[in-house]
């Protein structure tokens, strides 16, 4: 094992100029990808259980003032990220409508309460698009990788295989020893091209349902959130 371990670095490390850059292309999309999806991981985990633990602190919650003010803690809770758009956006609706006085007429009062509803929803739904952005961020690179590096590694084999052909033509023999070195260093370019996207494409898969739970749930709380407005807020 060992033995063929040192035969499979020495031909990548000896193998010509164009599948070498190959290789080291390879190399820096899976090193990327890697450390992408590390990252990804701790990220997504600590979002979800953020945002669990903020949802549970919110229907716990008497005052969501006082809900607001702890909010600040809950930064990397995308859940929470949105509460604090909305309850702003509440606070600047309903400080317009105090600062109108108390004489509108009751058609106008039912307008601004739909205006006022509207306008909280618009920034809920530009806040969890902003939050969903955050968690995709970087997944397309998982996507392109997973995509792009089987054909560049093919890239890489096809070129080996033309050197390979041009030697034994340069040579004028087809023997093993002559044929065996290049089509080996030409397979490894697929090999470390299939190496670097198997992970890339399962990762990318397991994450974006990750973040489709996550938007599930922003979902679900921008409409609770709504609904509470139009209850409580928008009819003071």
């Amino acid at each position: 094992m060992a033995h063929a371990e040192i035969n499979l670095w020495s031909l990548a490390f000896r193998s010509s100029g164009v599948v070498f850059f190959v290789l080291v292309l390879l190399i820096g999309f899976s090193l990327s990808s890697w450390a992408i999806i590390i990252w990804k991981f701790l990220e997504l985990r600590r979002a979800k259980q953020r945002s669990d633990d903020f949802l549970d602190l919110f229907w716990k919650a008497k005052r969501l003032d006082h809900l607001y003010s702890e909010a600040g803690e809950y930064a990397d809770s995308p859940v929470g990220q949105v509460f604090a758009a909305g309850y702003q956006e509440v606070e600047q609706v309903l400080k317009a409508r105090s600062s109108k006085g108390g004489m509108e007429e009751a058609s106008v009062l039912t307008t601004t309460e739909t205006a006022g509803v509207e306008t909280v929803e618009r920034a809920l739904r530009r806040a969890a698009n902003q939050e969903v952005g955050k968690l995709e961020r970087l997944l397309t690179f998982l996507a392109t990788t997973a995509s792009s590096t089987p054909f560049i590694g093919l890239f890489g084999t096809v070129w080996g295989i033309m050197n390979s052909f041009r030697e034994i033509g340069a040579r004028g023999s087809a023997g093993l020893a002559v044929v065996a070195p290049g089509i080996s260093e030409a397979l490894i370019a697929t090999a470390v091209g299939l190496a670097a996207a198997i992970p890339a494409v399962i990762a990318y898969n397991h994450y974006q349902s990750r973040v489709k739970v996550i938007s599930g749930d922003i979902e679900n709380f921008t409409a609770d959130f709504l609904n509470l407005v139009g209850r409580h807020f928008m009819r003071m």
